[in-house]
């Protein structure tokens, strides 16, 4: 006999030791408890071989429950939302599901809690999207949804829990949950965030985001834990459908002689100091070489003065400011979202314009009110860094300007999505703002290498 039980986010196994030493995942002895110990998500694993292996166990390990829900929900799922519930399951219920903004994730997961029908834990990435997901899961199936993270700790047979929060639980917790839904699933791999997953039994899993992707490769660590992707739309499939139709646009834009000759001035200091000290930003470890020497080095100082400098420069050129407000001027009555890659920049085009400003300093209720204003219209403009890249709703932004912003993909595609979100009548616009003879040309570059980018003008 076998038994199985949970404990600080691993399984114990006791039994026969050749057995033990057969079965999947990461099952190793340890003398500390004198047992076998293996990671709590190889539970689905370890039960399955048993069970086909027709080897009794005892299973001490399980503490989720059959819920008998039932989906309170006067909507009709889309053809891809029951294509998508249909591909999991037909995956074991076991993988990522990729959407746009927009096109009803969440939707797609209240059908595939109802059909599963056990205890779930929702993780998300914000208090922001904790708060939507509680009232969407309580709306939908009549309950009291359990809370864990924003002064909250309370556990109920469907939670939503902020990926900090789980993190810091899921050793106590992590045998109460039969199905993991991870919202925004791109997080998870990260190397404090992953620990969630595998401190948890559930051996059903569902991934959602929009751009599952990462740039540095980790995306396999998410398809190990959540199972691969399994089904798949992207926005230009859905636009015009599901999905506003939309445009984007590139407008460049010339700096100044003064700031084009500081530009210059101070990014010939960066990249000397750069060339000069062997530091190659495409390798591993390029960034932190550079922060490192900066710190040590003689000339560290005012190599990376210049390197902010000459970023600042580009980034809040006076041709951006002139083209914001000629901006403003031409969507006069429409919802606009404007993006920045730093706070400070945000905060001088809110200075400039008298605009509400929404970064990570700012405090829930402020947020909420700044929020709430812009979809009643009292704000017809919000200024943001980073904040409003994913997880908010604010179906009537219909014009975003992002004025600065990485290399990154999945954050350009983000903020196309923040304007996607179908209302009748509407036709959406991404503008994107780059100064020209400087790096952001090749920034801008880097991150339109998606299929969203590549048909609009």
């Amino acid at each position: 006999m076998i038994t199985l039980d949970f404990k600080y986010g691993t399984l114990l196994l006791r039994g026969d030791r050749e057995t033990l030493e057969g079965v999947p995942g990461s099952c190793v002895y340890d003398e500390r408890v004198e047992c076998w110990r293996a990671e709590a998500c190889d539970y689905a694993a370890i039960v399955m071989h048993l069970h086909r292996g027709g080897i009794p166990y005892e299973d001490g390990a399980r503490a989720y429950d059959t819920l008998g829900l039932e989906l309170d929900s006067e909507l009709s799922p889309r053809d891809y939302q029951a294509e998508a519930v249909a591909a999991w399951f037909a995956a074991d219920r076991r993988g990522v599901i990729a959407l746009p903004t927009g096109s009803g994730k969440s939707f797609v997961a209240r059908m595939a809690i109802a059909r599963t029908d056990r205890s779930t834990l929702v993780v998300v990435p914000t208090l922001d999207l904790m708060e939507q997901w509680s009232t969407q899961l309580a709306r939908a199936f009549g309950t009291e949804i359990g809370l864990l993270g924003g002064g909250s700790k309370e556990v109920r047979p469907i939670t939503v829990s902020t990926y900090d929060s789980a993190v810091l639980m899921m050793e106590f917790l992590g045998n109460r949950f039969g199905l993991l839904i991870a919202d925004e699933c791109h997080h998870l791999p990260g190397a404090v965030n992953q620990t969630l997953a595998r401190m948890c039994i559930a051996p059903f899993r569902l991934g959602l985001s929009a751009t599952p992707d990462r740039d540095d490769g980790a995306d396999t660590v998410l398809y190990d834990l959540m199972g691969a992707i399994c089904y798949r739309k992207d926005i230009d499939e859905l636009e015009g459908k599901v999905l506003a139709p939309y445009r984007t646009r590139r407008l460049e834009l010339e700096l100044e002689p003064d700031e084009a000759e500081a530009y210059e001035r101070n990014r010939a200091v960066y990249v000397d100091f750069v060339r000069a000290n062997g530091i190659r930003f495409s390798s591993p470890g390029g960034w932190a070489q550079f922060l490192c020497l900066c710190a040590r080095h003689p000339q560290g100082r005012e190599a990376f003065d210049a390197y902010l400098a000459q970023k600042r420069i580009a980034r809040t050129s006076r041709a951006k400011f002139a083209k914001i407000w000629e901006l403003f001027r031409e969507h006069a009555g429409e919802r606009i979202l404007i993006f920045t890659a730093d706070n400070l920049t945000a905060y001088e085009i809110g200075r400039r314009f008298l605009l509400p400003v929404l970064t990570h300093h700012t405090k829930m209720k402020e947020r909420k009110a700044f929020l709430d204003g812009f979809r009643a219209g009292a704000y017809p403009v919000l200024a943001t860094s980073k904040v409003l890249n994913e997880g908010v709703d604010v179906p009537e932004a219909s014009v975003g300007v992002v004025v600065s912003g990485s290399g990154s993909v999945r954050e350009h595609v983000q903020r196309l999505g923040r304007i996607l979100r179908p209302v009748k009548g509407k036709q959406a616009v991404l503008y994107e703002l780059v100064s020209l003879g400087t790096s952001e040309s090749y920034t801008s570059e880097r991150r339109r290498q998606h299929r969203a980018y590549q048909r609009s003008s």
